[in-house]
């Protein structure tokens, strides 16, 4: 997972990213400052209703005790609506300030809804830089960078590092015989069989076509056996059909300080040494 980090830093979906969470903190910001603007807007409206309820009181009572009725009540007429025009005015600047705050969330709204979309986006480019979409696995680039680090780890550590190279039989004569989209579900489900056997910190990836490599870091000869053993032939269901499906694979150990690539053509080496095997034997029972 280290590693896959590494590579997708490189790639725009990495800068994709970062820019979805500076704008994801600037989104909260915003929301922080319309809650707190929200709170002084109706807090406001509390206090300054409280104030115009306790100035029309205190004008109203005086008036009411004095004798001429009709100055006072010019008096409290002309006071009333001075109060009413600053209510007015008090309901049109919070009138005002709801449909900016209504406006600023619409803009949040439609804000989150592009960063969504960029979010998917990113991670679609992630996957395309370090997973085969047919199957699921590591790509050829990502493991082989794998394979690079790993290399470096086993020659400080004098770790053991082992690789299996893998390859379908008779491939060609399956997808000839039921069909491509044969082809692709007995490519999908090697990618799980082969997920299967292995450990989480192993490294399992497509090649091309139908060959896979797995990475065993830290990997005994009797782990790597346990490996082998889970790596038996199997059948895929299509159709109401059952597929048989077997592998050959070839092994390589690291020796330091060899360098990656001869690690590498050395467990295709001995892949091919198999089939080369198993062939001549085929042939031979035939005869």
């Amino acid at each position: 997972m280290e590693l896959a980090c590494k590579v997708v830093c490189c790639h725009p979906a990495a800068a994709e990213s970062s820019k979805h969470s500076q704008d994801m903190n600037g989104i909260e910001a915003t929301l922080r400052r319309l809650e707190n603007r929200d709170w002084w807007l109706w807090s406001g409206a509390i206090i300054v209703t409280l104030l115009l309820t306790a100035a029309v009181v205190s004008l109203s009572l005086p008036h009411i005790l004095i004798v001429d009725k009709a100055e006072s009540q010019y008096n409290l007429s002309q006071n009333l609506r001075g109060l009413i025009a600053l209510v007015l005015l008090f309901d049109i600047y919070t009138i005002y300030q709801q449909l900016q705050m209504t406006r600023l969330r619409r803009q949040l709204v439609q804000h989150l809804e592009a960063n969504a979309v960029l979010e998917v986006r990113a991670e679609e480019l992630k996957n395309l830089t370090v997973l085969d979409p047919l199957t699921g696995l590591y790509n050829r680039r990502l493991v082989e960078e794998r394979l690079a680090e790993e290399v470096k780890r086993s020659q400080r550590g004098c770790r053991p590092l082992t690789l299996l190279s893998i390859d379908l039989d008779n491939f060609k004569q399956i997808n000839d015989g039921y069909g491509h989209a044969a082809g692709d579900l007995v490519l999908q489900e090697c990618a799980a069989h082969l997920k299967k056997a292995t450990r989480a910190s192993d490294a399992v990836a497509r090649m091309g076509g139908d060959e896979f490599l797995v990475l065993l870091p830290e990997c005994s000869e009797a782990q790597v056996s346990h490996v082998l053993n889970h790596l038996g032939p199997f059948e895929v269901d299509f159709k109401e059909q059952r597929i048989p499906v077997a592998f050959s694979i070839g092994t390589a150990e690291y020796q330091p300080p060899e360098p990656p690539a001869r690690l590498l053509e050395r467990a295709d080496q001995d892949l091919y040494e198999e089939k080369r095997s198993r062939k001549a034997s085929s042939t031979a029972t035939r005869s």
